[in-house]
């Protein structure tokens, strides 16, 4: 894994813009992509982070009126496509440890994700298992939330102790049943009677975060809401 020296440097050389290859610092993408392919204000549905309909005026949709999920809230930044798949592709299987602070620079711009964070007590990233950890050298999740709020971030509050197959391809159901009893707290003290902020770098079905949530409050946290860069299109 990369120093936090090294990180600093490699954020602050000159590359290519991901998106219309300019050359500029700081990327990955220049002010003019960024701007192109910013999120729009669009509504989200405050359970699964999916965008709401037009002139649709409650705050859930129809699926998680039926099936509440078990956060308070759902926090998304931007949806799962171009150039941001891309992005956070880099940033996590290639790996590209450095993209993480323009991420997070990108996310306190936002001030439904800035509240979001400042109303929370604690931040808890969703941990990956420890050999999973080995082969990729570091968890997106516990960078981003370090670098959202370093003085709540708790990097080891929720822990994987068990290695579980991979998530991509498998339906809701199967994601479900392969997180089935997947985390646990060890220190129940780090979240009893907190708010607590989950942090991930995408949604998808949601299968994750609902393991670590109910891990979380039968931990004794006072209320869990989750934060994820991207969400996929509906499942």
């Amino acid at each position: 894994m990369l120093s936090n020296a090294a990180l600093w440097l490699s954020s602050r050389l000159p590359q290519q813009c991901l998106a219309c290859h300019a050359w500029v610092r700081g990327g990955p993408l220049c002010a003019a992509c960024l701007a192109c392919f910013a999120p729009t204000a669009q509504r989200r549905c405050t359970g699964c982070g999916l965008p709401l309909p037009d002139g649709y005026a409650g705050p859930h949709c129809g699926q998680c009126l039926r099936q509440p999920p078990p956060w308070q809230a759902c926090h998304v930044w931007v949806d799962y496509g171009y150039p941001w798949a891309d992005i956070l592709t880099r940033w996590k299987l290639h790996p590209q440890p450095a993209l993480a602070r323009p991420i997070a620079r990108w996310l306190r711009a936002s001030p439904a994700l800035a509240r979001a964070v400042a109303q929370a007590d604690v931040l808890v990233p969703i941990p990956l298992s420890a050999p999973r950890l080995r082969e990729r050298g570091f968890n997106q999740a516990a960078q981003l939330a370090r670098l959202l709020a370093p003085q709540k971030c708790q990097a080891t509050a929720l822990q994987r102790p068990r290695e579980t197959a991979s998530q991509r391809g498998l339906t809701r159901a199967a994601r479900l049943r392969n997180l089935r009893r997947a985390f646990t707290v060890p220190v129940p003290a780090l979240v009893q009677g907190l708010h607590v902020l989950l942090v991930d770098d995408v949604l998808t079905t949601g299968a994750t975060l609902r393991g670590a949530s109910r891990a979380l409050l039968d931990a004794g946290a006072a209320a869990v809401s989750v934060l994820a860069v991207a969400r996929t299109p509906q499942q």
